[in-house]
């Protein structure tokens, strides 16, 4: 009949297209071909001599996951379709790869568990590549904008809080020092415990704001790892769990801030003995380092044998107070303070969790020493042992209770002692008075701190040197701007009094 394909244009047809054609009987143990085109064979690298009953993708053998063949199977069986079906299968030399199935069957047996198979067959691999990047990169962007956002509010709430934490923990320092009956001081110590605990949240806020000054240096990670083991020998021998260290020789050193660092690797190590210990009351920790030249990094690996994380948690297990612990068990900031430190280090920090359970959380860190910033000396931790008579110093601080513990401190030093409550009154005591030190607040209401600094460098410039500034907002945008400028003194609220005390003697001497 004209117009009708003969034998031989469908038989061009089927060794031709760029496609893998696949006729077969498929069952629950086995399979057999009927037909395969020269196209599938190169899919899967068999060899294009191979005899045609030989090519069998739908084998058990093919399959990486051997429920998704009982799940492909079940689903032909109950539709007799599937249209652009993704299966996860073997090459010839046992790589994976992905596959698009579009099928069409129907059985061949009285309980259909053999089907009469029609398949056409791609390989997406590449796409699905393509496709996962992306998708990494969207989440990447998408928990940027989460820490971006939440970033600035806990930067506000965080400089808010240390101003009544360094209250509190001034006043139980003070009160620390005098003599008590016993269940007074408990009462005391139980409330400067409880101040600590809440500025070591603080400082936890402030990581994950980027509002924590770091000092950075060059940094051993094996050695790192080391040291925080060190910390958990005893929790973990007493626990059951077993630590295997697989740290890698010759590391190239990281530039960075090795609290910091310790920071993210306790947080993914007490989280993996919690997980472990959750699950079976004992566990293995193996954790691992090397070092890859191409991508210029080190990476460090902490992985578990406990439970796993289900592929929805992984999603957003870096989210602000995301948490599967129990209440009052976790604040849910931890992984996301690590997430931060990764990312304000140029690395990253991801999860990953096999089907068969456990988990590995790998951090990246940049490697090599270029860009590095110098490092301040430490200051001198000699003090002088008396404060010479009539040495006089001012207290700068909006926080009243604050500002008077402050001076109380200053003057059971020895210290003559004046009180300005913003920067304006500051600077009509200095016009009116000479000072030895000037202990001052960086953020206050009418003249800050800043403003009080820059009056004084152009009135007085020698007293500029005998500044402390105190501040709850430490660092980052203008705030450290200004202190790295400056070169003056300062310390983080909350602050222990015996330190302030020590660094105004420094400055007078």
């Amino acid at each position: 009949m004209p117009g009708t394909l003969g034998n031989d244009a469908f038989l061009n047809l089927f060794r031709g297209l760029h496609a893998g054609l696949y006729i077969g009987l498929v069952g629950p143990g086995d399979s057999a071909t009927l037909a395969a085109n020269p196209f599938l064979r190169l899919i899967f690298g068999w060899d294009e001599t191979l005899d045609a009953a030989d090519v069998r993708p739908f084998d058990p053998e093919r399959f990486v996951d051997a429920q998704a063949r009982e799940d492909f199977l079940t689903l032909l069986r109950r539709d007799g379709a599937a249209h652009d079906h993704l299966l996860r299968l073997r090459r010839a030399d046992g790589t994976g790869c992905w596959i698009e199935v579009t099928v069409r069957a129907e059985g061949v047996a009285p309980d259909r568990s053999v089907l009469r198979v029609e398949a056409v067959m791609r390989d997406v691999t590449e796409r699905k590549k393509l496709e996962d990047q992306a998708r990494d990169v969207f989440h990447q962007l998408s928990q940027a904008e989460k820490l971006a956002a939440l970033g600035q509010t806990m930067s506000g709430v965080a400089h808010e809080l240390n101003n009544p934490l360094a209250t509190i923990l001034a006043c139980a320092e003070r009160l620390a020092g005098r003599r008590h009956d016993d269940p007074t001081r408990r009462d005391i110590d139980a409330i400067h415990n409880a101040a600590e605990r809440a500025a070591r949240i603080v400082r936890n806020l402030q990581t994950f704001a980027r509002k924590r000054h770091t000092t950075r240096t060059m940094v051993d990670v094996n050695q790192v790892v080391r040291d925080t083991l060190a910390l958990r020998a005893y929790e973990q021998r007493v626990s059951n769990v077993v630590i295997v260290e697989a740290l890698a020789a010759g590391l190239p050193p990281v530039f960075a801030d090795p609290h910091q660092i310790q920071q993210v690797l306790l947080n993914l190590v007490i989280n993996a003995e919690h997980a472990m210990l959750g699950a079976h009351g004992r566990g293995l920790m193996v954790l691992r380092s090397w070092h890859e030249p191409d991508r210029d990094a080190v990476f460090l690996e902490v992985s578990d044998d406990g439970p796993g994380v289900p592929d929805e948690v992984q999603q957003k297990i870096f989210d602000p107070f995301f948490t599967t612990k129990a209440v009052g068990k976790g604040t849910g900031l931890g992984l996301t303070v690590a997430y931060a430190i990764a990312q304000e280090h140029g690395g990253r920090i991801s999860v990953s969790s096999p089907a068969g359970g456990g988990a590995a959380f790998v951090l990246e860190l940049p490697s090599g020493g270029t860009g590095v910033r110098p490092v301040a000396a430490a200051p001198s931790a000699a003090t002088l042992e008396t404060v010479p008579v009539g040495t006089r110093a001012l207290v700068v601080e909006d926080e009243l209770a604050l500002g008077e513990a402050v001076a109380d401190a200053l003057r059971d030093a020895g210290f003559e002692v004046d009180r300005a409550n913003d920067g304006e009154e500051a600077i009509e005591r200095t016009q009116s008075r000479a000072y030895d030190v000037i202990v001052c607040d960086l953020k206050m209401p009418r003249v800050d701190g800043m403003a009080f600094f820059h009056h004084l460098a152009s009135t007085a410039p020698a007293l500029t040197r005998r500044l402390l500034f105190v501040t709850g907002d430490v660092a980052g945008t203008e705030a450290e701007q200004f202190l790295e400028r400056s070169g003056c003194r300062w310390l983080a609220k909350p602050f222990r009094l015996r330190d302030l005390v020590r660094t105004a003697r420094e400055l007078i001497r």
